[in-house]
């Protein structure tokens, strides 16, 4: 089953139990994020990502440099081990890893969690690939991908059990759009998913032909 197909499902069930007016409220939150622009101001293809260093969910720092002295690299943010979009994202990814190893790239997601809430993500989602705690969502503001969970939306997170500081620390309310990139090893971009919608992701199998070309 395709990334897509399980978002639509889920979106499904969403849609039959969520009350309407917290419907809404989330389309229009989202709504006007993506008016605001933040998606056009993020890193495009064909640009430099700026270098990163970042500690991975045993706590050992992973920098882009050493990611791309083998091979090209696949760079996803996701909000959280609590989003349901990222889980079903981050499980797609993990399905696809053997061909994107087989094309000598790496894999590695990053997320404003502490270390402690993305191991807890790894360990749930049986993920094999490396996921980097970007703590204060410090790196991905440096990117300008980073929106703050607007205050009439953290009730309502908080009535489907989802309390984003204890995932992200007292305060910090900071999340990433949905952002996939694959970088060659010179550090460029040779491609880019930016959406302010959280509910759409990449299907992680069209990167594979972007991960064909820079091998060829």
């Amino acid at each position: 089953m395709s990334l897509q197909t399980e978002i639509a499902d889920y979106i499904a069930s969403f849609v039959a139990k969520a009350p309407l007016e917290v419907q809404q409220l989330m389309k229009q939150a989202t709504k006007n994020l993506a008016e605001s622009g933040i998606a056009a101001k993020a890193p495009q293809q064909g640009q430099q990502l700026p270098a990163f260093s970042l500690p991975n969910q045993s706590g050992k720092q992973v920098s882009l440099e050493e990611l791309l002295k083998d091979g090209p690299a696949v760079v996803t943010f996701y909000r959280g081990g609590w989003c349901p979009y990222c889980n079903l994202e981050l499980r797609a990814y993990q399905q696809i890893l053997p061909q994107i190893k087989a094309l000598g790239a790496s894999l590695v997601a990053i997320t404003p969690e502490l270390p402690d809430a993305s191991l807890t993500t790894t360990e749930k989602n049986d993920l094999e690939f490396q996921v980097l705690s970007d703590e204060g969502a410090e790196y991905a503001k440096s990117l300008g991908i980073v929106f703050a969970l607007p205050e009439e939306l953290r009730p309502i997170y908080s009535s489907f059990g989802i309390e984003v500081e204890q995932h992200n620390g007292a305060g910090h309310f900071d999340l990433p759009l949905a952002v996939t990139y694959v970088i060659a090893q010179d550090g460029s971009i040779a491609s880019a998913f930016i959406d302010a919608d959280y509910t759409k992701r990449q299907e992680p199998s069209d990167l594979l032909p972007v991960l064909e070309s820079l091998k060829n």
